[in-house]
């Protein structure tokens, strides 16, 4: 039986362009994965919930990139809460950005989310 990694402290950042999006990135040591997540209406990355089941994937070994999807002026829009193929462009362009960022480029990202995020 293998001891789980310890978790790591997870930093803000900016990810993109144009908009640049809001994220907290975490990265254990030897990191297997990355998991980005997706989060739904009136969630984001402050979310206490999902900061403690990132906390529980880092303790595990994988990295966690919690990310806002929408900028504070695109939130005050409700239908961009349900703008599929906006939420589905940024997500795509997080998973490019850590694609090339030197810590997570070598790891698969997968998506976790949940009500709208899902």
């Amino acid at each position: 039986m293998t001891m789980p990694l310890p978790a790591t402290l997870p930093r803000e950042l900016r990810i993109g362009h144009a908009p640049s999006l809001a994220a907290i990135l975490g990265v254990p040591p030897g990191a297997r994965g990355l998991v980005i997540f997706a989060h739904g209406s009136g969630s984001g990355r402050h979310s206490p919930r999902n900061a403690r089941v990132a906390a529980a994937l880092r303790r595990d070994g994988m990295a966690t990139m919690m990310l806002d999807l929408l900028t504070p002026v695109e939130e005050q829009d409700r239908r961009n809460v349900f703008d599929i193929a906006l939420l589905a462009a940024r997500l795509r362009s997080a998973a490019d950005w850590a694609g090339a960022y030197p810590p997570t480029r070598a790891l698969r990202p997968c998506y976790f989310g949940a009500s709208t995020g899902g």
